[in-house]
């Protein structure tokens, strides 16, 4: 069974209803399609309504759906209500969490007597479990940015600034195979450490530096993620006692990892152990979450997620300590959930590393 006629069993499709998908990452997984406009399916036919630019890729990308192009005449909405129209439809199912509130109004004016229903995230249900194929390729990514890691390890100097080592990484993650970076790359040093999402600045690394570095590898549509703070050159004693207990945080969560756990009882055990070492109100966000065609998916490690993980879930766990004025740690795994267990796709080491 394709991704197409899951989606329509998941939603329990009436006849005469379609589905309308505008979220680039969703019109991916349904159809390989990754350019502009949106997916209609129904139980017979499907379609990608798009203009010119991109009429010759569609029929490339997604050979089973028909492709029907805007004009100066007829916009997305019009020609999709010419599509739902011409089959019969009588109501579709929207993404109402993605569509501005002005694209929704021209969409509901432009269908006319066909009543829209919210699709209620049912595609990103379908993603949450990870076929063969799509962990092949995440694999693929985090292998990139682990070599990624090892490499910029033997380039980072004193006297480097932050955006210096960023470019170097991004630049290295391209060479070795990514087709973009599956988000903005962070390098943090010193006290900017302290910043989960810091963004790398002018700041020049100095002897005695914390450097988190947080990027991943974006490959064939499916990301990567991993997190690892090294040092350069010997930490302080605080520094350390919080890397220390990161990564024991890092490693008892990824160990938990396995079908049935709870989603925030994993998360609490991160809780639990870096609030017994006094630093809890120094971990702010969720423990993790999962990863795919988006950088971030469900389910959540997070208190408010009480999903169970289930084989071909692919999620991260990623603690931190961060301390104002100092710094902070945060080290990080992209890990995939088996029949057994659980196992990171992200093979560098986890230990502390003194460039």
């Amino acid at each position: 069974m394709n991704r197409v006629d899951r989606l329509i069993r998941k939603t329990a499709l009436r006849g005469d209803a379609a589905i309308l998908i505008h979220k680039p990452s969703n019109m991916f997984y349904l159809s390989g399609y990754i350019g502009e406009g949106l997916l209609i399916i129904g139980h017979h036919f499907c379609a990608i309504v798009t203009d010119f630019r991109y009429v010759e890729q569609a029929q490339a990308q997604a050979p089973g759906f028909l492709v029907r192009s805007v004009s100066n005449e007829r916009n997305h909405a019009q020609v999709t209500a010419d599509v739902l129209n011409e089959n019969g439809i009588a109501s579709a199912l929207y993404e109402d969490d993605f569509l501005t509130v002005r694209a929704a109004a021209q969409l509901a004016e432009a269908l006319g007597q066909i009543k829209l229903e919210a699709l209620a995230n049912q595609p990103e249900a379908l993603r949450q479990i990870k076929d063969a194929e799509e962990i092949a390729l995440m694999e693929k990514a985090c292998g990139i940015s682990s070599q990624a890691y090892e490499d910029i390890c033997g380039w980072i100097k004193p006297g480097m600034s932050e955006i210096h080592i960023k470019r170097l990484l991004d630049n290295r993650l391209l060479e070795l195979g990514a087709q973009a970076t599956a988000f903005s790359t962070i390098v943090a040093s010193g006290p900017n450490g302290s910043l989960p999402h810091a963004v790398a600045g002018e700041r020049v690394v100095q002897q005695g530096d914390m450097i988190t570095l947080d990027f991943g590898a974006q490959y064939k549509g499916y990301c990567s993620d991993m997190t690892r703070t090294i040092s350069l050159g010997q930490p302080s004693a605080k520094m350390l006692e919080i890397f220390n207990i990161v990564l024991t945080a890092q490693m008892a969560c990824q160990d938990m990892l396995a079908p049935g756990k709870p989603c925030n009882g994993v998360d609490a055990l991160a809780r639990s152990i870096i609030g017994e070492a006094g630093y809890g109100e120094y971990f702010g966000h969720g423990l993790g979450h999962a990863v795919g065609i988006d950088i971030h998916e469900a389910p959540r490690l997070s208190p408010k997620c009480e999903d169970d993980l289930v084989p071909g879930h692919v999620v991260t766990v990623e603690p931190g300590i961060y301390l104002p004025g100092i710094g902070g740690v945060r080290i990080e795994n992209t890990c995939l959930i088996t029949d057994g267990g659980a196992r990171s796709l992200v093979k560098a080491p986890r230990e502390l590393r003194i460039l």
